[in-house]
């Protein structure tokens, strides 16, 4: 059995490690291996999580598109199961990097459209993966950018000599 062409609010959270508010997505419109389409009305919430002093900035754009990624992993890994996987604790991912960034809007929450959360797998492994990303209120572009998620840290070996932990500044290995 695969997993569903649509999925809801609550389908949604049963894949991914984000709940209550902070499960920021409403609905995943299409799907396939290689992209997804989600839409979200969250960013009007006065109750959404990401807002700072009653404002949702456009950079908190990345977490919608994080979570599109972590949905359209879900489903991929499901759909490559047999579809037997729906109720299994989500993978968790990691989102290493985010490159070539482009803000096109200051806020999201003075957007009265729903956002289209659109994401692309343009590479990767069984242990990272690259995707594209961008999201949209009606006609109007709101981010895009690149981000590369790790789904299997532990398995990633460190080059020799490199810390295990960050270096504060001045500190010598």
């Amino acid at each position: 059995m695969t997993p569903p062409p649509t999925l809801s609010h609550d389908e949604i959270a049963r894949r991914i490690p984000h709940q209550g508010d902070m499960c920021l997505l409403d609905a995943v419109s299409a799907w396939d291996d290689t992209r997804i389409q989600c839409l979200a009305t969250s960013h009007r919430a006065p109750s959404n999580p990401l807002r700072a002093q009653g404002r949702l900035g456009a950079a908190c754009g990345v977490e919608y598109a994080a979570q599109a990624m972590a949905v359209h992993g879900a489903l991929v890994g499901e759909s490559l199961a047999g579809g037997g996987d729906a109720g299994a604790a989500p993978r968790a991912g990691y989102l290493a990097s985010i490159r070539s960034v482009s803000l096109h809007v200051d806020r999201l929450d003075t957007l009265a459209a729903p956002l289209l959360i659109s994401a692309e797998r343009i590479t990767g492994d069984s242990n990272t993966v690259l995707y594209s990303f961008s999201l949209t209120a009606g006609d109007t572009a709101l981010i895009s950018g690149r981000a590369v998620v790790v789904l299997n840290a532990s398995a990633l070996a460190l080059p020799a000599g490199t810390p295990a932990r960050p270096m504060p500044p001045g500190e010598h290995p």
